[in-house]
Order: C-alpha cells, then structure tokens, then sequence
C-alpha cells in the first residue's frame, strides 16, 4: 500500500459528502432555514416593488398618453360632425356664406385636421395609423364635394344639393364611423390601463404570505430542533412582513379608490359627454338635411329623432343648461316640420338656421358649449385622480423594500445565536 493512500484514508472525508452530512445536522439546518428566508424576503420584495412600478409607469402612461389620445379622438369625432353640420347650413342658406359661416367651417376642418396629427402622434398601434389615413385620404374627398356643392348652388344648378348629400353620405357611413373607431379603441385601452393601476397585486400578496409560511415553519423547526419555544428574531421578522402587507394592501387600495372615483366623474362621464356632443352634430346635420332633400323627410326625422332621445339618455347626469336648451331645440324642430310639412318654407328655414334665440341654431350652440365645458371638467377630474393614485402608489416600493430588509435582518438576528449554540 502507497504512503499515499495511508494519508488519504487518514484525513477526514472533505467535499460534497461531507456538505450532505453537515446539511442533516442542527447547524446546517439552521444556516439553511437562514439562506431560505432572507432568499424569499428578497425576491418577495423585488416583485412587490416591480409590481409597483409597474403601476406606476401605466400612471405615467396614462397622463402622458392614453388620456390624451382618446380626447384628441373625441376632438376629431367632434370636429367631423361639427364640419358636416356646418357645411350643410351655409348650404340652405343659399350658398352666400357670411364671413362667419365660412369661418366655423374652415375652424372645423383645422380642428380635425389638429385631431388628426395628435391622433397619429399618440397611436403605437400600426392600425390606429392606417385608419387616420384613410380618414384623411377621404376628408380631401369630402372637403371637394363641399366645395363643388357649394359652387353650383351659387349657381343655382340644382346638381349642388345631389354633392352636398354625397358629402353628407361619406361623412357619415366613412369618416365618422372611421373616427367612431379610433375613439372606442382609445377609451377601451384608457379604461383597462385604469383599471391595471388600481388592480390587487395578487403575486406579491401571494409570495409575502408565504414568508410568513415559512417563518412559521422555521419557528416550528427551532423548536423541535432546540426545544425553545419562540426566537425574537422570527417574531420581529413576521412584524415586518406584516407590516410589509399592510404598506402593499394599503397603497393599491388607495391607488385604487381613486381610479374607481376617477372613473366614475371621469372617464364613464367622459364617455357619455362625447357620445352626446356627437349625437347633437348628427341631430343638427339631420333636421338641416331636411331642408335641403326638399322630399319626403320621414328617414331624416326618424333619425334625428334617435340622435335626440340617445342625447337625452347621455344627458341624464347633465349639465341641466343643456338638457335645457334641448328640450327648446326639440321645441324648435317641431316648429320647423310643422311650417315645412304646411308648405311655408320660409318659417323652416329661419328655425333652421334663423338668428332667433328660441331657434335651433341659438339652442344647438348652447347644448355644444355646455358639452365641451363639461369635458374639460371631467377631463381634469379624471387626470386628478389619475395623479393621486400615482402618488398613493410612489412611497409603497421603498416601504415594502425597507420592511422586507428589515425582516432579513431580523432572521439573522434571531437564528445567528441559534447557530453560535453548535460551533
């Protein structure tokens, strides 16, 4: 036999078997309970703070990008539907525009155009791109059968009314419908980012309790293995996860409470005041439609009908000058297919598109000023609680980091004189 081998066979057993062994017995236990718990109280609290943060970037999203995006949208949809009606009134009015008439259509045309541009700058979706094209590719189209409606009834060519309704026809079975789109994917997104924000972080409430788990077993462990009943440091440690909790469900849930208050005097209430400045153009577009078909007027009415009932529906929370002025605008319509229908052309057309205060125009101007004001209103509601919710959320991940560092240390506090007892 080799001296070698004597000394081999004398030494005791290192490497790999000898962790094994170590490992079954109290100390090794003990240092690997250890490793276990400071291991979970960090990668608990590395998810918890990125869950957070998270949240907090969809926050900034949101102010940044996302409200933005959809008003703009509803800007586009308002300014098509406010060129449409306009286009058709300077139209009855026998194509001699005032200077004030071809104003507010040029105004329109340059709000959508504006739409348009914040639209394409805010879309990250390809699709949301190509569809602002089309509506631009089309609104060119529009503006030229405007513009030739309008030349051949200075003319008195009776060809000019066929234009004016094949500009109207493409307003409102392309361009709106296009635009109508482009603001149901906004809101739609608006309102899922919303409610990301405010959503209960289900995975770090999940890896929090189970430190706790696991503290619990490691104190079970100590007592079976050292026959003491509780260690101080596991005590403290399951207080700062606790706590931890606490910070996690506290932030979220305040973070939370002000995207549903948000919601509901904001986004929810936008919504329904969009969909109404909508409704009142296309109700406004209807009954100067009317005028200029010159025939039978029984689709027209229909539809300026439901255009003014769903203006109503939307209207149910407000403002009250609007729900006003429609119940007078509604007063006036009649007025006007009464006198139409009677064969006096004449009182029609000053309902229609008359300067008296009690007419259509004057009413049609109120509803429309009360409904933009009303969304600038919920729009600085809804960013103000979009911004309170970020603020609720900013002081969670230090807290929880802070916490959950402090119950690592209280680990090691607490085992460490444990492990001094075995070496």
């Amino acid at each position: 036999m080799s001296t070698t081998s004597v000394r081999t066979r004398g030494l005791p057993p290192t490497g790999i078997p000898t962790l094994r062994r170590f490992a079954r017995t109290t100390p090794g236990l003990v240092i690997a309970v250890t490793l276990l718990l400071v291991a979970s109280c960090a990668v608990a609290a590395a998810v918890c703070a990125a869950g957070i943060h998270h949240r907090i970037a969809l926050q900034d999203k949101i102010l940044g990008h996302s409200e933005p995006f959809a008003f703009a949208a509803q800007n586009l949809y308002a300014a098509l539907s406010e060129a449409d009606a306009t286009a058709a009134s300077a139209f009855l009015s026998g194509g001699i525009q005032t200077p004030a008439m071809r104003e507010r259509y040029n105004q329109s045309l340059a709000a959508a155009a504006s739409a348009m541009g914040d639209v394409t700058a805010g879309a990250t979706d390809i699709g949301v791109r190509t569809e602002v094209a089309e509506i631009a590719v089309q609104l060119t189209t529009y503006t030229g059968l405007i513009e030739a409606a309008r030349v051949n009834n200075m003319s008195t060519y009776p060809v000019g009314s066929a234009y004016l309704r094949e500009a109207s026809s493409l307003m409102q079975t392309e361009l709106l419908p296009g635009a109508k789109q482009i603001l149901d994917r906004g809101l739609a997104a608006l309102n899922v980012e919303q409610a990301s924000v405010g959503a209960l972080p289900v995975i770090g409430l999940l890896l929090l309790v189970l430190v706790l788990a696991e503290i619990a077993v490691a104190s079970w462990f100590l007592l079976r293995r050292t026959n003491r009943q509780f260690n101080i440091g596991l005590v403290v440690a399951a207080g700062f996860v606790v706590l931890a909790i606490i910070a996690l469900v506290a932030g979220t849930r305040v973070a939370a409470d002000e995207i549903d208050r948000g919601r509901a005097v904001g986004t929810e209430r936008f919504e329904h005041l969009a969909t109404g400045r909508i409704l009142a153009q296309q109700a406004r577009t209807d009954e100067i439609l009317e005028l200029i078909a010159r025939s039978d007027i029984t689709a027209l009415e229909k539809s300026y009908a439901g255009h003014m009932s769903g203006l109503l529906t939307e209207l149910e929370t407000g403002p009250q000058s609007a729900v006003d002025a429609v119940h007078k605008w509604t007063a006036s319509h009649d007025k006007q297919v009464r006198a139409y229908r009677g064969g006096d052309f004449a009182t029609a057309m000053a309902q229609a598109i008359g300067t008296d205060p009690d007419a259509s125009p004057a009413q049609f101007t109120v509803v429309e000023t009360a409904l933009r004001a009303e969304i600038e209103e919920t729009r600085t509601a809804m960013r103000a609680t979009v911004s309170s919710a970020g603020a609720a959320l900013a002081w969670t991940p230090a807290a929880i980091v802070v916490t959950a560092a402090l119950a690592a240390a209280a680990v090691i506090g607490g085992m460490w004189p444990r492990l001094k007892e075995f070496l």
